[in-house]
């Protein structure tokens, strides 16, 4: 028997003018899945959560949210979906309370089986003890808690975060973790996130890795590492280019580099290490070597760091 699928992404492309914000993208998530999509600034990947959380058009292609097409039954796919934006949507002078009241209201929820769901999903998130403050006395960490029980107060089956960890520090970001991985495990629920974090991509079950608006990887964060097929060797030298040529020409490895330094991945890095500085003598002045990132994906994908093209552009 086939998955059930929670999101279907098909060639969805959208351009601003003469700027495009996503390619030709495709994917899907099946229901009960923590998915992350992945990117720096400019991605894209902000882009593609407006258009499923159903407040942006694609230009072209298709979005399908539990089987039903994200523009054409909109409404529907909003009755299914719990929504958590980046910039926050709660009420500051409001407590904890009147915000998710106000939240249940819109959703046509009232009375005691309001006040009861209310109570249920501030218990699951640690906020019931805050009921009654105000939220801007609240931390960072607990105003974010609470922007996840509006969006879950309706029960819906898909819950959108983007930049859920944005403004936290690890201890709250790893809280959060611990929620989303509750909220799957409980209560079935489906997680589509998106983020730059690369710890929290990898709590990920699976990750979409977009750059430019293209998808360039996808897959288990495992997997995705597995696939550069080797350890991830950096060396600093005062001549990256001429090493780099250098290495290329005698080991017929491919070589990239990055923020001035050469790099490359070899398996048994450990060993090859003592070639290249039998090979290159006084050429490298460090040598560091390691086991795969996220971010090695990214750059092994790419071609540049991951925040070198986040810190170049300020699109989304």
């Amino acid at each position: 028997m086939s998955a059930v699928l929670a999101i279907e992404v098909e060639n969805i492309s959208r351009t601003f003018g003469e700027r495009t914000a996503l390619q030709s993208v495709s994917f899907s998530v099946a229901a009960g899945e923590i998915f992350g999509l992945l990117g720096p600034n400019g991605g894209g990947k902000t882009t593609l959560f407006r258009i499923l959380a159903t407040v942006l058009r694609a230009s072209s292609g298709v979005a399908r949210i539990f089987g039903d097409d994200v523009v054409a039954r909109r409404v529907a796919v909003r009755n299914r979906i719990g929504v958590v934006f980046q910039s926050p949507s709660v009420d500051l002078k409001l407590t904890v309370a009147e915000n998710l009241r106000h939240q249940g209201h819109l959703y046509g929820l009232h009375g005691a089986a309001l006040e009861a769901r209310m109570s249920e999903v501030l218990e699951r998130l640690g906020v019931s003890d805050r009921r009654n403050d105000r939220v801007e006395t609240l931390s960072g960490g607990l105003r974010r808690r609470v922007e996840i029980a509006k969006g879950l107060l309706h029960r819906p089956s898909l819950l959108l975060l983007d930049e859920p960890s944005s403004g936290l520090d690890a201890g709250v970001r790893r809280d959060l973790r611990n929620y989303l991985q509750q909220l799957r495990d409980q209560d079935g629920v489906t997680v589509c996130l998106t983020t730059h974090f690369m710890d929290e991509a990898e709590s990920c079950d699976r990750l979409a890795i977009l750059d430019l608006g293209r998808l360039v990887s996808l897959g288990t964060p495992e997997t995705l590492k597995s696939r550069i097929g080797g350890d991830v060797i950096v060396l600093e030298t005062r001549d990256a280019e001429s090493l780099k040529a250098a290495i290329q020409a005698r080991f017929g490895n491919h070589v990239n580099i990055v923020n001035g330094q050469v790099r490359l991945e070899r398996p048994q890095g450990h060993r090859f290490v003592t070639d290249l500085v039998e090979a290159f003598p006084g050429q490298i002045e460090a040598i560091t070597i390691a086991k795969p990132t996220l971010e090695d994906v990214f750059i092994h994908e790419t071609g540049h760091q991951f925040w070198e093209e986040s810190h170049a552009s300020g699109a989304r």
